[in-house]
């Protein structure tokens, strides 16, 4: 299922916004590593497509960072894409069957995890758009809880040491950039940036077109490439 949206993004696929924002000199290309569709299952027409509405996990150890005075699913804006970064070391869902009952009534499109979800039929019974990370039989409490909402969330990617040679840039996503998520994975891109986004992938899209008509006649991979791409 393709949850409609009127972003000219959206009908853009993940792999051709990156390789625009890699043209555009972003050097992760939007690319939120590591995250995986969960819900639907096996679904190829999937595509969700919105502002993000950012929620930000810390450790349920943790009494110095404030506290949440409403459940973050019910302060989610209608169309919205939520985005849960959790802390990477934790091993627990930080998004449930209920929460996805509440996102839905509440027309949020999906849910990106960098964490874990759970209650995976759920999800799927209700057709809703879930990311994440991973799975877990293990709920929020006491291992995580919400501290914040529509901040920036920095994620990094599972077991990468930052600033180390050839490591992948961590990202950040802020409120309102927006989030395209499909069975590539996801991305996102700032507002400033959609419209020369869309202007290199409508390129891009004619290019491969045009390699992909003469590969198929039988022209080399190599030789297409250098026909249209000019390398």
């Amino acid at each position: 299922m393709s949850t409609s949206s009127s972003s000219p993004l959206f009908k853009f696929s993940t792999c051709e916004i990156s390789d625009a924002l890699i043209k555009l000199g972003v050097p992760h290309g939007g690319h939120i590593p590591d995250i995986h569709m969960f819900s639907p299952s096996q679904s190829s027409e999937t595509r969700i497509c919105g502002p993000a509405y950012t929620v930000q996990m810390v450790l349920g150890s943790d009494k110095t960072a404030p506290k949440l005075s409403s459940h973050f699913v019910d302060t989610a804006p209608a169309g919205s894409v939520i985005v849960v970064a959790a802390p990477p070391q934790v091993k627990n869902a930080v998004w449930g069957g209920l929460m996805t009952a509440g996102a839905k009534s509440r027309g949020a499109q999906g849910v990106v995890i960098s964490g874990r979800c759970r209650d995976l039929a759920e999800h799927r019974s209700q057709n809703f758009p879930v990311f994440a990370r991973g799975h877990s039989t293990l709920g929020q409490s006491p291992f995580t809880r919400p501290s914040a909402v529509n901040v920036p969330v920095t994620i990094t990617p599972e077991g990468v040491v930052p600033d180390t040679e050839g490591a992948f840039s961590p990202a950040t996503v802020n409120p309102g950039d927006l989030v395209v998520a499909d069975e590539d994975g996801v991305v996102f891109v700032a507002q400033e940036m959609v419209s020369e986004v869309v202007k290199l992938v409508e390129k891009g899209r004619e290019v491969d077109a045009r390699c992909m008509a003469d590969i198929q006649a039988g022209v080399g991979v190599q030789e297409a490439f250098k026909k249209h791409r000019g390398k």
